[in-house]
């Protein structure tokens, strides 16, 4: 790179999932790598890069409002390119340079490793438009600028996706399902532990699905033992499809102590008709008898999975169907979300759709519902002693920390307030014992035991 670019201050904005952040931090390395320098703010930068989401409406809406907010910074001063990258990108691309000239440059989800020559295009007024397959070649260690906390870093294990529920864009926007090679993944993570990583968190559009690929068969349970040897402290695995499950898969689960005893299972919904039509694997007494099975071999799991309520044809016995589930089953973690119709998707086309203000009452329920299983669940921990990771101190809370156990992933569970009753201080990643005084509607608070 020209000397003079190696001034040039980049700054990325990364939205959507866990999934997209991986790539932000891959274009941060690859950035890092060519001598841009790289600001955590976009009023400090010369080019920022917004990353997008584009799988529903809402997140496509934060996309496009975050791009005029950030575009509005070339009137006040510094900023001269502006790109935009990811799910929407990829998308939308050609739209979006075409009709909102604020844009300076694409970047489709497979061509990430062109950001460098993006930026250095926009610098030289150029306006670019990568977008080509979405299947990005993530099949080797690449240098990764971590915007995550220091002690916690997300592993993306696959790309794209093969599944084809109803109602979902994913596939035909990151492709099919792309496993990435066990060698490599544990060369990743030894690399991560060796930078003082303390917990990996395994992503992918649907973790179960690895190795079926690439090589045949379903290896997440072989790869998770292999990632265990490494001497990372905790594992956590996301994304799990519930046919995925294999009895080789919950026996490491159950075996490997630094495999966090946590399992995310998005189920959609319980009621035969409605998983139907979502065409997803799987019916209602075979994901029953997988939640019995799961309890019984972990007796420490704690279940998270995310419900959608206001698919079309949802009745209201449909409804009462999964609230009833829910009521029975009693999950640590549950999220809910509303039904969207995206373009391009069967759903998007289905009749007997459901109003909006019916989807926000069962949307309510639901969550009211969860709240008070949740609160009943973390106050019965009242008198125990957890193990927590420290996270870091509170702000403006002189003497209070935050933490998770193992049942709580980072940005979607809750946390453990602690305070370290006469202790020095607490650092991030440190592993702490904890004695829970109290019990929230999504957290516990506790004090150190000495």
């Amino acid at each position: 790179m020209r000397s003079e670019n190696r001034a040039t201050r980049v700054g990325i904005i990364s939205l959507g999932c866990s999934k997209n952040l991986v790539d932000t931090e891959i274009m941060l390395g690859l950035l890092s790598d060519a001598g841009y320098e790289i600001v955590s703010s976009a009023g400090e930068a010369d080019v920022v890069i917004i990353n997008t989401c584009g799988f529903i409406t809402p997140a496509k809406e934060e996309a496009l409002e975050t791009i005029f907010k950030t575009a509005g910074l070339k009137k006040e001063g510094r900023l001269k390119g502006l790109l935009v990258a990811g799910c929407l990108a990829q998308r939308h691309g050609q739209e979006l340079l075409a009709e909102m000239p604020e844009i300076d440059g694409i970047l489709g989800t497979g061509e990430i490793e062109r950001v460098a020559s993006l930026v250095e295009a926009a610098m030289n007024g150029e306006r670019l438009c990568a977008i080509g397959s979405p299947g990005f070649d993530y099949g080797r260690v690449m240098t990764r600028k971590l915007a995550t906390p220091g002690h916690w870093a997300y592993v993306k294990i696959a790309d794209g996706c093969s599944n084809r529920c109803t109602y979902c864009a994913i596939p035909g926007i990151r492709g099919n399902y792309r496993s990435r090679p066990v060698e490599v993944l544990e060369d990743e993570v030894s690399g991560l532990v060796a930078g003082g990583v303390k917990e990996i968190i395994v992503v992918a559009q649907d973790t179960t699905a690895y190795g079926l690929d690439l090589y045949g068969r379903p290896r997440l349970a072989d790869l998770l033992e292999r990632l265990a040897a490494r001497g990372v402290p905790w594992i956590r695995v996301m994304y799990c499809y519930p046919t995925g499950f294999t009895p080789e898969l919950i026996s490491v689960m159950g075996r490997e102590e630094n495999i966090c005893s946590y399992v995310d299972l998005p189920l959609q919904h319980i009621n035969e008709g409605i998983l139907r039509r979502m065409n997803r694997r799987g019916g209602t007494d075979q994901i029953k008898r997988l939640i019995h099975h799961l309890r019984e071999a972990l007796p420490r799991l704690t279940l998270r999975t995310t419900f959608m309520v206001g698919f079309p044809g949802e009745d209201e016995a449909q409804f009462e169907e999964l609230y009833r589930f829910v009521e029975e089953t009693r999950f640590e973690r549950l999220g809910v979300f509303k039904f969207c119709p995206e373009e391009g998707t069967p759903a998007s086309l289905m009749e007997d759709t459901v109003s909006e203000e019916v989807k926000e009452y069962r949307y309510h329920s639901l969550m009211s519902l969860q709240k008070g299983i949740s609160l009943s669940l973390n106050q019965s921990r009242a008198g125990s002693v957890v193990r927590v990771m420290v996270d870091g101190k509170r702000p403006g809370r002189a003497r209070l920390y935050y933490g998770r156990t193992a049942g709580d992933a980072p940005e979607v569970d809750g946390s453990v307030l602690l305070s370290p009753a006469g202790r020095g201080d607490i650092q991030p990643g440190q592993f702490v014992e904890v004695s829970v005084t109290k019990g929230f509607d999504y957290g516990l608070r506790g004090v150190l035991v000495p």
